[in-house]
């Protein structure tokens, strides 16, 4: 044996392992139907949506989460829970999956009211009520596998009723979790129990006891699992769990084999550990590189070679190492620092904080897409790190911040935006938008077109930023199905229901946008209730007094004719059915008054006097949700993972 491998021994022996496998396997959907009515399912889910997305960053930061949101019988209570043994980011990842399948249990059938996923890595519920310290319900499962044990069956059914006793005994003892393994007759078997977080003591002990009892069915097969309101009990001839300090065999069987190989393990590697050191600083650095190139690919090469590449020290210190005092916002996709380079160039440098694939996504976008397309309404890319410890974007720095710091109620940085400001600001954006759709060499839809990312300059021209989650279009198609992203109260509603991708999405973002810098009054959500912003021009336009909405902030100083025109080409780019929506171009051409603005069709929100849902106003009547494979069953969940 070499001395790299006694090292690498030795290492294994000490550290925690690189976990790679979020067990995002689905054990159980459980939807729960209810025969009461719900009277208005739009806000329920509307309700769902926030409590998902408000749930995601919880778990993000202690790996369980709890959420109440709504009012009334229209409230959500929504919890989430990672195995305790995964690693942070397998238990980001598992979540992510689990919320793109929950969405099959929403209420778009009478009766829907809640729903359970078990995943083998996490689990997901929400219902109408507080269920937060059940642990048994009428609902409680039992999963097993379809293949029977082909050894000794006696004695393995044998070992997994005893593991899962020991499991139900030790859990409650130790913070409701254990895992373990029994080797009997050279017959093993490993298991995993888990109380959920708010069932603890006896609670936790009765419902482990429950699962003991229900999964004694399944032990002739070589897994099974009890799946309760208050826990999880799995056991399998296959270990699954990770190495933990809970990682204890539950028996008292092949200790003295373990210790015998240690003690003969850490003999040899007394005698050649100096050896083995030198051996491994020497191809630390080869491996280092391998593993970038593995995990990387042909971006870390092209990124190397590109004029864009900026050594992380030099980022790093620019911004005084990321002090608190250099921050200048938070993001879905990272937080973004001022920085000062050694030039004397002041920079806006931005930490991407996604996982390994959602980081990879958008720093190929940010890379690729802005690098290789100008425009005087786009923000420029100036720089990227890519080998430090975290990855880095380099944008010219924008000195007025963005829309949102101007119009989120605050107005705590300067006066109030004037007209003439806000018209330049609308058009600029317009003219930004019309590029990328028609006139760049390739077609980008934005998806994430909204205040927080137009950003402004010193003369107060706009900057389209933040084009992480933006698509190419082929040339070929109409549109593209695709897992939802964005943010809700920006996404056209034949995006959120059907995953249907065009330009036509990013015009209704634009819309809406502007409303809001015309009326200084953000939207309120993506299904537009009676206090939405949407709701209120469309009821002042059918009355002919859309002046009301106006900015009060500019105390009358704006010409009414063009604040009209401006609210009615919001109103056309945010109508309900996305063929009426006029090309960004076309915008342009309205705004500069060079072209007739026709008049626009309702806005997708819930009339006054009914309750339905968001397709009422989109085109065919026959579409029932679910019926596109792509989108508004798995995929509908995934505007929640990035929503921000």
């Amino acid at each position: 044996m070499s001395s790299a491998s006694f090292l690498l021994l030795f290492l294994c022996c000490f550290a925690t392992p690189a976990f790679s496998d979020p067990r995002a396997q689905k054990a159980a959907l459980v939807c729960t139907n209810k025969t009461a009515s719900m009277p208005n399912r739009q806000v329920f889910i509307a309700n769902f949506l926030g409590a998902i997305d408000s749930l995601t960053s919880m778990i993000s930061r202690q790996r369980y989460g709890a959420v109440v949101n709504g009012t009334q019988n229209l409230t959500v209570y929504a919890f989430g829970e990672c195995m305790k043994d995964l690693s942070q980011s397998d238990c980001n990842m598992c979540l992510a999956q689990c919320k793109t399948q929950i969405i099959r249990c929403l209420p778009f059938q009478k009766g829907t009211r809640g729903g359970r996923l078990f995943f083998d890595g996490c689990y997901l519920r929400y219902d109408d009520y507080n269920f937060f310290n059940e642990s048994l319900s009428d609902q409680d499962t039992t999963v097993c596998a379809t293949s029977d044990f082909s050894g000794n069956s006696s004695v393995y059914e044998a070992n997994a009723l005893e593991l899962v006793r020991n499991l139900s005994f030790l859990a409650p003892k130790n913070d409701g979790f254990f895992v373990g393994s029994l080797d009997r007759k050279n017959v093993s078997v490993y298991g995993l129990a888990q109380c959920w977080e708010f069932v603890n003591g006896t609670a936790c002990k009765n419902c482990l006891q429950d699962a003991v009892t229900r999964i004694g069915s399944c032990t002739t097969k070589d897994e099974g699992r009890a799946l309760n309101a208050g826990c999880y009990l799995r056991y399998s001839t296959q270990k699954f769990y990770y190495n933990s300090t809970n990682d204890v065999p539950a028996g008292n069987h092949g200790h003295r084999r373990i210790a015998i190989i240690l003690a003969a393990s850490f003999a040899a590697l007394a005698l050649l550990l100096v050896a083995a050191t030198v051996v491994f600083f020497v191809r630390r650095n080869a491996l280092a590189r391998r593993r970038e190139r593995r995990h990387f690919g042909a971006l870390l090469d092209t990124m190397n070679k590109s004029k864009l590449n900026m050594p992380y020290e030099v980022l790093e210190k620019a911004t005084n190492y990321f002090n608190n005092a250099n921050k200048l916002g938070q993001g879905g996709s990272g937080s973004v620092y001022k920085g000062v380079l050694p030039d004397g160039n002041t920079v806006a440098i931005k930490r991407l904080s996604f996982t390994t694939t959602q980081w990879a996504d958008h720093f190929f976008n940010e890379v690729n897409l802005i690098n290789g397309i100008h425009h005087k309404n786009l923000v420029k890319l100036l720089g990227c790190s890519i080998t430090g410890p975290e990855s880095l974007l380099v944008y010219e720095y924008m000195p007025n911040q963005s829309l949102h710091d101007h119009l989120s109620g605050f107005r705590m940085i300067s006066q109030p935006l004037t007209w003439e400001v806000r018209h330049k600001i609308i058009l600029g954006i317009a003219e930004g938008m019309a590029y990328l759709h028609e006139e760049s060499h390739v077609r980008i839809i934005h998806r994430d077109i909204k205040l927080s990312n137009v950003l402004l300059d010193e003369n107060f021209a706009p900057k389209i930023a933040d084009f992480g989650l933006a698509r190419l279009f082929p040339e070929d198609k109409s549109h593209i199905s695709t897992a939802i992203a964005g943010t809700l109260g920006y996404m056209a509603p034949e995006y959120i229901v059907r995953g249907k991708l065009t330009e036509k999405a990013d015009v209704y973002s634009f819309g809406v946008l502007l409303v809001e810098v015309v009326s200084g009054k953000r939207n309120s959500s993506f299904v537009v209730n009676s206090s939405s912003i949407l709701q209120m021009v469309w009821s002042l336009y059918g009355s002919n007094r859309l002046t009301e909405i106006v900015d009060p902030t500019l105390e009358g100083n704006f010409p009414v004719e063009e604040a009209c025109q401006l609210l009615q080409i919001g109103l056309l780019c945010a109508q309900a059915s996305a063929e009426l929506r006029p090309s960004m171009s076309v915008v342009v051409k309205m705004i500069d008054n060079n072209h007739e603005i026709p008049r626009p069709t309702q806005p997708p929100f819930i009339n006054s006097g009914r309750s339905e849902l968001i397709r009422s106003s989109l085109p065919g009547k026959n579409f029932q949700p679910g019926s596109n494979t792509q989108s508004s069953g798995d995929t509908m969940t995934e505007s929640l993972i990035e929503a921000r």
